[in-house]
């Protein structure tokens, strides 16, 4: 600790240093800018340099900074102490590498807790305060375990796709809450319920760094959850959309709105007003082959049901079907070579 503590002041003042140097640097540039002196060129270009190299110091000392407050957030704390909240390591059997369950396990595993304890994790998601979240856990410290943790992410992704966005922030919070206890837990190879009284002695008396580290984390999580949500939301449409696609297939498996968008526009407006003399004359003009390749994709498509009575496509089917028979014919006669 005392040797952490010495590279944390030797950082931070030699980050301030470097801050101090550039400001002072740039001060004098705009100075000399305003005065626009050819005599001055020289010393603007080697203040201009300065300022670069600077610049380049100032982003290794912030590099080193964040580094520092990530060591600090994962190193252990009181180590020695943690029998004074009563608890002891030797309370709690911490799981080896052999131990690891597999995926099958945990998921069954996780479905039993969370039928057993949802409404308590619920309980503890909305709370707002550190001593009333510290007295919930000391209450009930079956919930701190990564059972809890992946029912709190799961529910911020569903309340952002709801469009709750308050309420996912609140849940969010308390999400990153349990995660750094587990984080402490890892880092102390200890239960996590040994060591969550120490989380929120240092979470209510930490300095601004520390406590800069713990909203940093929850932005950025509050960030990521946003964007499972969007693609659910993106999959769930495409989902929908393709499950509308499906229903729409005629018989020939074609889409009845794709093959209209490719009609030519004559024959789209025959559709539009269900006129039969006008789709009659429309085909007519047209070459035969074309007009026969245009046609079976609407049958295929069910935009046209050319043998049933009863059925209707865009029009009733029944008087469709002379215009088919008509193309069929015309198509036959071009390929025998009559005009």
């Amino acid at each position: 600790m005392e040797q952490f503590h010495k590279e944390k002041e030797e950082v931070d003042k030699g980050s301030r240093d470097c801050k101090r140097k550039l400001s002072e640097c740039q001060k004098k540039i705009k100075e000399l800018e305003l005065t626009n002196v050819e005599s001055s060129k020289n010393e603007l270009q080697r203040l201009q340099a300065e300022a670069q190299q600077l610049k380049k110091e100032e982003k290794s000392w912030d590099n080193k900074v964040e580094e520092l407050r990530k060591k600090e957030k994962n190193m252990p704390w009181n180590v020695d102490t943690l029998s004074k909240d009563g608890f002891s390591k030797s309370v709690f059997n911490v799981k080896t590498e052999q131990d690891e369950e597999s995926e099958e396990e945990k998921e069954k595993k996780h479905k039993t807790f969370v039928e057993k304890y949802e409404k308590q994790i619920k309980h503890f998601g909305m709370l707002r305060h550190w001593d009333d979240s510290q007295k919930y856990l000391s209450d009930n410290p079956h919930l701190v375990c990564e059972e809890t943790a992946n029912y709190l992410v799961i529910w911020c992704i569903d309340l952002e796709v709801e469009e709750k966005h308050a309420l996912m922030q609140q849940v969010a919070h308390q999400t990153i809450v349990m995660q750094f206890i587990l984080e402490l837990a890892k880092s102390l190879k200890v239960d996590p319920r040994a060591c969550f009284r120490q989380f929120f002695a240092k979470i209510k008396t930490a300095d601004q760094q520390y406590m800069e580290g713990f909203n940093d984390e929850l932005e950025s999580f509050k960030v990521r959850v946003q964007e499972r949500a969007k693609a659910r939301i993106e999959r769930a449409m495409k989902e929908y959309e393709e499950e509308e696609r499906q229903k729409r297939l005629g018989p020939g498996g074609l889409d009845p709105v794709d093959v209209y968008e490719s009609l030519p526009q004559e024959l789209q407006k025959c559709f539009d007003v269900k006129d039969v003399q006008m789709l009659q004359d429309s085909i007519s003009k047209m070459d035969p082959t074309e007009a026969k390749y245009h046609m079976q994709r609407c049958i295929d498509s069910g935009l046209w049901v050319p043998n049933a009575q009863s059925a209707e496509g865009v029009v009733k089917g029944d008087k469709f079907e002379g215009v088919y028979e008509e193309v069929k014919k015309e198509s036959s006669e071009e390929e025998k070579g009559n005009p």
